[in-house]
């Protein structure tokens, strides 16, 4: 979850190095440091805290000389935040630096085989092991030396490593952990995202698993296992302006107010006058009609709207759909076979848990579809197909636009596989597609009144608990909205399908507590309306967010948030936005860093 630069060129590396890290922040933020080699050899500055304590550190990388250099950004695995824990990390004479993303498995094992040889150790992470390795095996020969510990390392990593003795190098692999290579027209890069480079170049290639790497201030060598290869560059069409904040206080912020953009960038082109089209889906219709189960795997946010479209799929399309955490599918045996449909979502497409529960899902025989955010990542090359999410650049750690993009993907999928398999007909599509047309309007109109969920939340600025319920599609949005209020303001906060409220939740219940209650299918109001009754009469206040036209619930609750009327299985798309506001201003009221929040990263590459 670390983030990665390397760079070797014409210029100045330290400023180029901080340029990339700031960039690469929000993969971590505990400390950061840069490895320069110049005339005196390695020279290595590294701080805790945010980026900016090395960049006035280094006086913006104008104190370290130097034209090639490695740069990291610490999310901790192994340690705590401290000077000597963060990256790069060296020999005992500074001959070699590393920087790593990952983890190393079986550190432990390999720091006392070190240790038994006379090593000594500084550090409390695993990188550390690694650098000590290079040393104790160095022959000279930066390619075999690398090449030989690989054999001995287990878990992922994605390394930059430059050697005193080779001035003119910088040497980089990877394994489970993604890593790109850039090549500009002064210079040439190592990035763990595209964002830290884009600025210098826009021709990247993405390194596979074990590939090794040799970047000179001229050009770019590949390897695996020690023989030469040549790997194909694409050339990258981000919008650079889409990865700043601009005006925005928060990554946030904007991202929240640019979701109508990012669900209709991510539906529109799967629109043919009232019918779905998804050419990507590598599926025929013959093939759809004979699935017989779909599981949707995915962590975090993801797996929440996949709680959502497991009540789509199986209502629509008549499919039994499985939600599993991608943590858990890896390690149990699913049953699968050639009709069994495995959806693996991640915003990042790196995720780790999700990465080997699609590994797991093919050995098993499944077909694999995954649903991402970031062209070319690991996710997207490993599934048998890809439906990407046009969301843009992510930022924030707290997801919000990647959410309702991966929403929509599987609005669209349950309505193309209901189409297929015959259960709706091309009137009821059409009227569908129409109100998938009309969210991101909706959206916009929601996110209008802003202020008005800015006021309850200075109200509860000084909560402890807070609790969310709903039944169906609406726990599904409970989940999510729980886990936006928690991750951004540290509130403890939980989601309960409200019918679970009398085993056992309801003894939380006390005078003054917050419980947010989501109502927005029909068929439920009472029964959730009853719940409220239920929280409410053991001195709860309650929020209820629902649609417009149901007033009933104005006798109940104490607030209520209306959302404009949409098809009921897309709801989720409308509901969440207050919630997600409702997180956002409490975060900022409370004076954190809403778009940093502690203990996060926003790409979980790590186990």
């Amino acid at each position: 979850m670390c983030g990665i630069i390397g760079y070797i060129g014409m210029d100045q590396a330290a400023p180029i190095l901080l340029s990339g890290l700031e960039k690469l922040e929000y993969r971590g933020y505990d400390s950061a440091g840069i490895a320069v080699h110049n005339e005196t050899g390695i020279q290595i500055v590294k701080a805790t805290g945010r980026l900016k304590v090395l960049y006035n550190l280094t006086q913006g990388g104008a104190s370290i000389l130097g034209n090639a250099g490695i740069g990291h950004t610490r999310w901790g695995t192994h340690g705590e935040s401290t000077d000597v824990n963060a990256h790069p990390h060296f020999n005992k004479d500074t001959s070699i630096a590393v920087v790593h993303n990952g983890i190393i498995e079986n550190y432990i094992k390999l720091k006392k085989q070190l240790e038994a040889h006379g090593y000594k150790f500084l550090s409390q992470t695993d990188t550390e092991v690694i650098v000590q390795m290079l040393d104790y095996y160095y022959n000279g020969y930066p390619l075999e030396t690398i090449t030989k510990i690989m054999h001995f390392i287990e878990g992922s990593y994605a390394l930059g490593i430059i050697f005193k003795n080779h001035p003119g190098e910088i040497y980089a692999v990877c394994k489970d952990s993604s890593l790109i290579v850039g090549q500009g027209s002064r210079g040439n890069f190592i990035a763990s995202d595209v964002p830290a480079i884009l600025k210098y170049t826009r021709e990247i290639c993405y390194l596979d698993n074990e590939d090794i790497v040799r970047l000179t201030d001229s050009g770019l060598t590949f390897y695996h296992n020690e023989e030469e290869l040549k790997k194909a560059f694409v050339t990258v069409r981000m919008d650079l302006n889409a990865a700043e904040k601009g005006s925005y206080a928060h990554f946030m912020l904007k991202e929240m107010q640019e979701q109508p953009k990012a669900i209709a960038d991510t539906m529109n082109p799967r629109l043919r006058d009232g019918s779905i089209v998804i050419k990507e889906l590598g599926i025929s219709d013959n093939k759809i009609r004979q699935i017989q189960k779909i599981y949707i795997v995915a962590c975090g946010s993801a797996y929440h709207t996949g709680v959502t479209a497991k009540y789509i799929f199986e209502g629509l399309a008549q499919i039994p759909l499985e939600v599993d955490l991608a943590s858990e599918f890896r390690y149990r045996n699913p049953i699968l076979d050639r009709n069994t449909l495995v959806i693996v979502v991640s915003q990042s497409g790196e995720t780790a848990d999700s990465l080997a529960a699609l590994r797991k899902a093919k050995a098993n025989g499944g077909r694999v579809l995954g649903i991402v955010n970031v062209v070319e990542s690991s996710i997207a090359r490993e599934a048998d197909n890809v439906m990407y999410t046009w969301a843009g650049p992510e930022i924030a750690v707290a997801t919000t636009k990647a959410y309702s993009a991966q929403l929509i993907a599987l609005y669209l999928l349950a309505l193309k596989f209901s189409q297929v398999r015959g259960f709706l007909d091309a009137e009821k599509i059409a009227c569908m597609v129409s109100n998938l047309q009309r969210l991101p309007e909706q959206i916009s109109l929601l996110l209008s009144h802003k202020k008005d969920i800015q006021k309850i939340a200075h109200r509860y600025l000084k909560a402890e608990h807070i609790f969310f319920i709903g039944r169906g599609i609406d726990y599904g949005i409970a989940l999510e909205g729980s886990l936006k209020l928690k991750e951004i303001t540290y509130v403890h906060s939980e989601a309960y399908a409200a019918g679970e409220l009398k085993h056992g939740t309801i003894s939380l219940i006390e005078n003054g507590r917050l419980v947010v209650a989501v109502l927005t299918q029909p068929f439920l109001y009472s029964k959730t309306i009853s719940n409220i009754v239920e929280v409410k009469s053991r001195g709860a206040f309650v929020m209820a967010v629902t649609n417009v036209g149901n007033t009933e619930v104005e006798k109940v609750a104490d607030y209520v948030i209306y959302i404009p009327e949409t098809n009921l299985y897309f709801v989720n798309s409308l509901a969440v936005i207050p919630l997600q506001l409702f997180g956002y201003y409490l975060s900022i009221g409370k004076g954190l860093d809403v778009d940093k929040p502690r203990n996060l990263a926003k790409s979980v590459t790590v186990e």
